[in-house]
């Protein structure tokens, strides 16, 4: 019966998402023509806190978030990062967007621009979109424009994994946050989430109950290597995920804490 009511909850999500998405990516191209950079962003997260609300009303998933005072505000000047962040379903790429408050621009494969009126919406942002078969040349677009857009004051979110994981598995973690972070002298901000606990990994049978999301202090890149740098990262993730989530994780092994390197 719970089951059942959990299909039927989320047979509504995504007819809410279907019902809001089109006119919204619809307002947003026809915006585009005249207007770009943050209104147009702004614009976006408008329909993703519809995304929220209706991901809290109709499917009961609540989120609980600390650690906000690690990301740099408009009283300290906005300066750039990069976020990190743990990647286990489609809920932390629609709520980033609404928690920070600042313009983000995602790294993602470009066959996501294909999808009819959500991928056209994006198409119109800064962002980095990227074609995984061509690792060499998706470097230099993600080094180029990444550069670019954080000289503007737009910051980067990558999910080091790759790919969402499922609920208590860590996957291998890439080092092209930490290598575009030395590159451009900017810190990575760390960030967990345990969003599979009410939206497993490619499923949308949403189950109600409190997502955590948990951001950790900004780590220097100045001076560091970039291999070195992403076990750091990943040793704050991955120890934050067994602190928030410890039932997933029972019998994993933890990992060992990466300490702080001072720059060279």
């Amino acid at each position: 019966m719970q089951r059942l009511v959990w299909s039927v909850r989320s047979a509504l999500y995504v007819l809410w998402l279907l019902v809001t998405v089109v006119p919204w990516a619809l307002m947003v191209l026809a915006v585009s023509i005249f207007q770009r950079g943050q209104p147009l962003y702004w614009l976006v997260v408008g329909w993703l806190r519809l995304t929220m609300l209706g991901s809290r009303y109709i499917c009961g998933i609540r989120a609980r978030v600390q650690g906000m005072h690690h990301v740099p505000t408009a009283a300290q000047g906005t300066a750039a990062v990069i976020l990190a962040a743990k990647h286990q379903s489609t809920w932390e790429t629609f709520a980033l967007p609404t928690l920070m408050p600042h313009p983000l621009a995602y790294v993602f494969k470009r066959e996501l621009l294909l999808i009819p009126f959500f991928g056209w919406a994006m198409g119109r942002l800064d962002m980095i979109h990227i074609d995984r078969s061509k690792r060499a040349e998706a470097w230099a677009r993600v080094a180029a424009q990444g550069r670019r857009l954080m000289s503007e004051g737009v910051w980067v979110i990558m999910f080091p994994e790759g790919t969402r994981t499922t609920r208590g598995s860590q996957g291998t973690y890439k080092n092209g946050a930490a290598r575009l972070a030395i590159a451009t002298g900017t810190p990575i901000v760390p960030i967990a989430v345990t969003s599979a606990r009410c939206w497993p990994r490619k499923s949308y049978l949403l189950r109600p109950g409190m997502i955590d999301v948990s951001i950790g202090a900004p780590i220097a890149s100045v001076g560091r290597e970039a291999d070195e740098l992403m076990r750091e990262v990943e040793g704050w993730i991955e120890t934050e995920m067994r602190r928030l989530d410890p039932g997933a994780y029972a019998g994993a092994e933890t990992p060992a804490p990466q300490p702080a390197v001072a720059p060279r």
